[in-house]
């Protein structure tokens, strides 16, 4: 196939040789392997932001709150802050829109798994907060970052883990983290070099973290993770922007967290055995969910 690629090197190859970005390499491999047009393909991106829309607002609305098991609310609470936070009002958007999709999830409301439901909230926040909201891009741009974030998730997922179970939470909201910093230097007009550096250092900052939901519900500690996650995402793109740039290259730091993923102890990786969900706290809430649940 023509533009088949593994690795972030054969996508800086393909782009440099044909002249394109990330996302139209990402169009059209995709155009390529599915045999569909255009048209389908960035319709069916246009219906996932609009998911992602829905979910951002469905967790902040006060009249409707979103509530798991053992959390519900604090993205409402964090959007009422935003005026008073020492990270800014606009960072704030982002950290109320990333755990409100998040609290969405958490109460089986619809999400758009990117990659996966834990990790749900990071890329809403990034494209639709601060890219479409913030930053004023427009449809077209935000399903670019789409397509961007999809390339970086697709070499993740080949290469070392998108999934907690087989590679701790540094594999999901790590993952999305790195989609979401490539995706926003792309929008930003960085070089596919720049937004796979801006995806490696993402994943950078995070690489160990382990999966330790408490009683195994994607709740505690995801939620805040994702918060985190989000910031990490626009840093990680705004480190890139100015001119910094990793040191070590995006498919090494893949293959770094893959080698961490695989070292990790079993109770590490998304069985509640362990972190967290070890944590006396942790043992009392999963008793009483049990009662709870008969």
């Amino acid at each position: 196939m023509r533009y088949e690629f593994h690795s972030g090197k054969d996508i800086c190859k393909i782009c440099k040789e044909e002249k394109i970005s990330i996302s139209e390499l990402m169009l059209r491999s995709e155009m390529e392997e599915s045999m569909r047009s255009e048209k389908d393909i960035r319709d069916e991106l246009r219906n996932n932001l609009s998911i992602m829309r829905s979910s951002i607002n469905s967790g902040l609305d006060e009249n409707n709150h979103q509530h798991g098991m053992f959390t519900g609310g604090d993205a409402i609470k964090i959007a009422r802050f935003a005026g008073r936070t020492n990270m800014g009002k606009g960072m704030a958007k982002i950290i109320a829109s990333s755990m409100a999709v998040a609290e969405t999830n958490a109460s089986m409301g619809k999400i758009v798994a990117a990659p996966t439901a834990g990790a749900s909230g990071i890329l809403p926040a990034v494209l639709i907060e601060c890219g479409e909201n913030q930053r004023g891009f427009d449809e077209e741009t935000l399903i670019n970052g789409l397509l961007t974030a999809g390339a970086i998730g697709c070499i993740i997922a080949e290469n070392a883990s998108i999934a907690g179970a087989s590679g701790g939470c540094q594999a999901e909201t790590g993952t999305a983290a790195a989609m979401g910093a490539a995706a926003l230097a792309e929008m930003c007009k960085a070089t596919p070099e720049e937004a796979f550096s801006a995806a490696a250092i993402a994943i950078k900052n995070c690489l160990g973290l382990v999966c330790d939901p408490v009683a195994g519900l994607v709740e505690c500690p995801c939620i805040k993770r994702n918060a985190i996650a989000s910031a990490n995402a626009i840093l990680s793109a705004d480190l890139v922007l100015s001119g910094i740039s990793s040191l070590i290259p995006f498919d090494e730091v893949v293959q770094a967290m893959a080698n961490v993923g695989k070292s990790m102890h079993q109770d590490l990786r998304e069985t509640a055995r362990g972190g967290l969900a070890a944590t006396n706290t942790a043992k009392e809430l999963t008793k009483s969910l049990n009662k709870r649940r008969g």
